[in-house]
């Protein structure tokens, strides 16, 4: 079984910066797509960013283009989101996910997921 660990997260002030971390442990897996996700308690999980082909094909949603980087480190199995220019609406838990086949960006068919990791923004 695979398993997705999230970190990175925290409490930072509006404009800030974080780097969110999503470490692949378990039985060796060959992802497809890998995808980071949010939620706010009573809102629907949101895509944030995803990766295809180990970076050939990436996706930003419209709300995080030119603030949020996605990258890949295939060696240590980690995917990282790069968080600049944070805003307090971007406060949400912060999922990664993956999945060995195609799948649309905002999928819920994804195979695996993190646990989560909070990012609080203050105003």
């Amino acid at each position: 079984q695979v398993q997705l660990v999230e970190s990175g997260g925290g409490l930072v002030q509006a404009g800030g910066s974080l780097r969110l971390a999503c470490a692949a442990s378990g039985r060796p897996f060959s992802t497809y797509t890998m995808a980071w996700f949010r939620q706010v308690p009573g809102k629907e999980r949101q895509i944030v960013a995803g990766i295809r082909w180990s970076g050939l094909s990436t996706y930003y949603a419209d709300f995080v283009k030119g603030r949020f980087t996605f990258s890949m480190d295939n060696d240590k199995n980690t995917t990282y989101l790069q968080m600049n220019s944070l805003k307090p609406e971007d406060t949400a838990i912060y999922y990664c996910a993956a999945t060995n086949r195609f799948v649309r960006w905002d999928s819920h068919d994804y195979q695996y997921w993190g646990q989560g990791t909070q990012v609080t923004v203050s105003s």
